[in-house]
């Protein structure tokens, strides 16, 4: 399977990257200071970029703005076991933004990067295997 790339504009790279690879098991591939970082976690390749960050398609002030309001897009991180993933990022002190939702296929929980992207862990129940 190829890798899949997201781009995601943070607040402050390295709390995003603190978060993202003690929270979520991401490793840094990259850091350009002070304002990019490549991360990875299996074939998921997250791109965090300033909103100063020149060379990330030109980004404007109004475009981070959008970003950040209107963040329903997310990429989705399956785990095995989503209320004991909820409990520990919750006593990290990670955002969580609704309590698990039973799904048809599984269940899911929503939760911020420090700069409010959204992120979706999901769990497939185990009479519904991944497709």
């Amino acid at each position: 399977m190829a890798m899949v790339s997201i781009r995601y504009v943070v607040k402050d790279i390295d709390k995003s990257i603190h978060f993202y690879t003690e929270q979520l098991d991401f490793d840094v591939v990259r850091k350009a200071e002070p304002d990019s970082a490549v991360l990875v976690r299996g074939d998921l390749r997250l791109l965090l970029s300033s909103p100063e960050d020149q060379e990330s398609g030109k980004i404007t002030n109004t475009d981070i703005k959008l970003t950040y309001r209107n963040n329903w897009n997310r990429f989705i991180l399956e785990v095995q076991d989503l209320e004991t993933s909820v409990e520990n990022l919750k006593k990290a002190g990670v955002s969580i933004r609704n309590d698990i939702i039973n799904g048809q296929e599984g269940k899911l929980a929503l939760l911020e990067d420090p700069s409010g992207n959204p992120i979706e862990l999901f769990e497939y129940y185990k009479e519904n295997p991944r497709l």
